[in-house]
């Protein structure tokens, strides 16, 4: 087996896109697991998190998440979603972090050699091809196993490798005490200082 030890390595993870790709598939995600599971595959620089906050962050369940998080190894960043009304006086919410996502990946690259991609969104397909043109390998996490899938085929196709989060699921799945991981429509109970149930 090749030394793996200067296999230096970066997580970005779309929380939103991670949560619902889990939900779809049946099971929660134990991250301290996840983490786990990459930092056996060489030297783990950052796990970075984005996520979404509202404006009275207080009155969430996010936000025990979020510390648990940023206390578990993870770098959070957060934007506030932004509320607007349409053409059609119809309340919207808007809140993308793809830029910020990008705008770290693209900071991080001269910095490692793996980039781990835990997001299904075709937006990301220039951003990867920008990566690797820096000699950077990028590895996509999400799932063809849904319908429909989660994952954009372009973005699939350009990525070096690709993980479907359900071949992952027996390694970084919360178990909680005396039952199995989650099947559709059902949630193990968790204590609130992980919960996502928000996100």
């Amino acid at each position: 087996m090749a030394d793996q030890s200067h296999n230096r390595i970066a997580l970005f993870i779309d929380g939103l896109n991670l949560y619902a790709t889990s939900r779809a598939l049946g099971f929660d995600i134990d991250h301290k697991r996840l983490l786990k599971q990459f930092e056996s595959q060489g030297r783990l620089l950052r796990a970075l998190y984005y996520t979404r906050t509202t404006e009275d962050q207080g009155l969430t369940s996010v936000s025990p998440f979020i510390d648990w998080l940023d206390y578990n190894g993870f770098t959070v960043v957060t934007k506030p979603t932004r509320e607007f009304i349409d053409a059609c006086g119809r309340r919207k919410v808007k809140c993308s972090m793809d830029v910020d996502l990008a705008i770290n990946v693209m900071e991080l690259a001269g910095h490692v050699d793996r980039i781990v991609l835990f997001s299904g969104d075709g937006n990301f397909l220039r951003l990867v091809m920008a990566v690797q043109r820096r000699g950077v390998h990028v590895t996509v996490v999400s799932s063809a196993a849904t319908q429909p899938a989660m994952i954009a085929n372009e973005l699939r196709r350009q990525a070096d490798a690709f993980i479907d989060l359900l071949e992952l699921k027996s390694k970084i799945c919360r178990i909680a005490a005396r039952r199995p991981c989650a099947s559709d429509g059902e949630r193990p109970s968790v204590s609130s200082a992980d919960t996502e149930s928000t996100i």
